[in-house]
């Protein structure tokens, strides 16, 4: 993806089950846990790198010792800021001093070691960027059982809606961000939950329990099952989050249509969850199969007596997990995104091999940027089994005229698919950390060029994962590679147009960025049929203040107007900067929905290119999108 997205976060759950000691002993490392928590973190770096924070829950401890820690931080390499400062009173101990405590003593001296583990890595969106607006978020009492740190990946659409709900039940919150308006929408369920249990259990009731007697038995029959199904009941959105309560209780929640990925783990040492699959495979050392998917609508729900169940907190919705999610955020090495990835790339051969007019010999292959590595493999593989096809048709023609000779069975299978790395990304340049001046000169240097790759009477076909705005491509990679002087460039996107807005985890909420949109509303224009961006505007109008559940999408009006083919080519002509001195060709090839959904046929979130929405919220963000576009508003939030 050239235009980096963000917000999709990631998570990272250990709850040991185990004590400390046996780790300890057994294992020679107090630290097992929180080790295994930093590389959880490590390994989906990629999904957060605007902060991170850590919470824990450390069982038994005395009074006037605290039992639930946090420590966040927004600052450069935020992983390995919080795990330094986590891990250095190590350094200061020494091996055998650090054998010699106790697991009390051991707490004390390592403020986030715990045998409840909760780490997340955020990626900032419209919240600013600082320490405070990194996961965990807590709300703390002096009762464990009350007290939470909760962390997710997830947005809501209706977030205003259930902040105003807050405030009818005579809250005050403050701030009304997802992760808030959750956690107080949570905590408060957890308030009533006690309310009900000490009305059950305390002074005058059959079991008639005080003082810690009661607490103990509240936190011992404390059912997050039944606070998760009141607290979520009209959440409208993607999500999973993890929630660790003070008393060692914990959960991990995932919403009903699946939207938001989330994986686990149980071994004898450990329950883990995290965002990718791949991670808990990696670190764990362990068989991708052993890993299992949190069911939609469903929680994994531990007692600190280390009792553990699979709960239904609300009824599944219609099975839509993301595609983005394998299509770019989530790390490649996962064998299922793998081989997804590469199917990608395959589903383009054909239509690049009729854009060549299968003139293989003077195409160089290569890629933009790392993340479509994978797609580009798989064109490249695809590509090769053509040839061999070519030359197979070949030869035979010339066995059946006899005309075939040892030196022209050579000829035909002496040529090969001319991949090449032509590009360079410049890892180090952060280019969405300063303003648009500046940012436009660190975009035009942010790839480099590998020349003598590419000859003139070359054309250049690069792979893309996704197109979003279109900009980096404009200002930056096609300058770039024309300075290559191939005779044309060819970009290939593995993923199909994206059309309509995200409203679940991904930070594409303003309609009139997509080039995609771009493009329609200029054929639109080109072509003579402008009034329909006043009709869709009426009709957007008209269900603005209905119900998210009657709303419709609209916006489809403007896209069934034109074929793929069209799309593909108004954006080839808008990616074309303006100062490219540069007369070669620009051609633009997208996957088609049919392609994506057969590459990855358990992934059907595809809202982003059809517009069909797997809430109703989606469809009221659309609708408020397109309107915002339509009066030039220039919010990033649609909802």
């Amino acid at each position: 993806m050239s235009d980096a997205l963000t917000h999709e976060c990631g998570l990272a759950f250990v709850r040991l089950r185990k004590p400390i000691s046996f780790f300890q002993k057994e294992r020679g490392d107090a630290l097992w846990g929180l080790r295994k928590l930093y590389l959880l973190m490590e390994k989906q770096h990629n999904r957060g790198q605007d902060g991170a924070g850590i919470a824990c829950v450390k069982f038994d401890m005395p009074a006037g010792d605290a039992f639930l820690e946090r420590e966040r931080t927004a600052k450069r390499n935020p992983i390995e800021r919080l795990f330094d400062d986590a891990l250095s009173p190590a350094r200061r101990l020494g091996e055998a001093e650090m054998n010699s405590l106790g697991e009390v003593a051991l707490k004390r001296q390592f403020p986030l070691l715990g045998e409840v583990l909760l780490g997340h890595l955020r990626y900032g969106t419209h919240s600013g960027n600082s320490s405070a607006m990194c996961h965990p978020y807590l709300r703390r009492s002096n009762a464990e059982s009350r007290s939470i740190a909760m962390a997710g990946n997830f947005n809501l659409t209706n977030s205003s809606e259930l902040f105003r709900k807050l405030v009818e039940y005579g809250l005050h919150p403050v701030g009304d961000s997802d992760t808030g308006v959750v956690l107080e929408k949570i905590g408060y369920f957890i308030d009533r939950e006690h309310a009900h249990l000490e009305a059950t259990m305390g002074e005058g009731s059959f079991l008639n329990l005080s003082g810690s007697a009661l607490m103990e038995e509240i936190s011992r029959q404390l059912d997050l099952a039944r606070v998760l199904r009141k607290a979520t009941e009209v959440f409208d959105g993607g999500y999973v989050f993890a929630g660790i309560l003070g008393n060692g209780d914990s959960f991990v929640c995932r919403d009903p249509a699946g939207i938001r990925p989330g994986f686990f783990l149980v071994n004898d040492d450990c329950i883990a969850v995290a965002s990718e699959r791949a991670a808990l495979s990696t670190v764990f050392n362990t068989d991708p199969r052993d890993i299992e998917p949190i069911p939609p609508g469903h929680a994994i729900i531990i007692k600190k007596s280390g009792e553990y169940a699979i709960e239904r907190f609300a009824e599944p919705l219609p099975l839509r997990q993301c595609t983005f999610e394998r299509i770019y955020f989530s790390r490649g090495n996962d064998p299922a995104i793998y081989r997804e990835r590469k199917q990608l790339g395959r589903n383009l051969a054909p239509r690049i091999v009729d854009m060549l007019g299968g003139d293989l010999d003077r195409a160089v292959f290569g890629f933009i940027p790392n993340t479509s590595e994978t797609s580009y493999y798989g064109l490249v593989e695809a590509l090769g089994e053509e040839r061999q096809k070519m030359a197979a048709e070949t030869i035979w023609r010339q066995v059946e005229a006899g005309t075939a000779t040892r030196a022209s069975i050579h000829a035909a299978l002496e040529g090969r698919v001319r991949a090449e790395k032509v590009a360079h990304k410049d890892q180090r340049l952060r280019t969405f950390i300063t303003h648009d001046a500046a940012r436009k000169d660190l975009v035009n240097h942010i790839y480099d060029i590998t020349r003598g790759t590419v000859y003139p009477d070359d054309t250049l076909v690069v792979v893309d994962d996704s197109i979003v705005r279109g900009t980096t491509l404009r200002e930056s990679i096609i300058t770039m590679l024309a300075r290559l002087n191939p005779k044309g460039i060819i970009v290939a996107s593995a993923s199909p147009p994206i059309m309509y807005p995200d409203c679940y985890g991904i930070d594409m909420s303003q309609l009139g960025r997509f080039i995609a949109f771009e493009a329609a509303v200029g054929l639109a224009r080109d072509t003579g049929q402008a009034g329909v961006l006043d009709e869709i505007a009426a009709k957007c109008l008209e269900q603005a203040s209905a119900p998210a559940e009657r709303m419709k999408n609209h916006v489809g009006l403007l896209y069934g107007l034109f074929s793929l083919a069209q799309i593909e080519g108004k954006v080839a002509q808008l990616i074309r900067s303006p100062a490219l001195a540069w007369k070669g060709d620009i051609r633009l090839v997208y996957q088609s929905v049919e392609g994506l959904r057969m590459s990855m046929p358990d992934h059907t979130g595809d809202w982003y290119f059809t517009g069909e929405y797997p809430t109703p919220g989606g469809y009221r963000v659309l609708n408020t999108a397109y309107l915002n576009w339509r009066r030039g508003a220039d919010g990033r939030r649609a909802y």
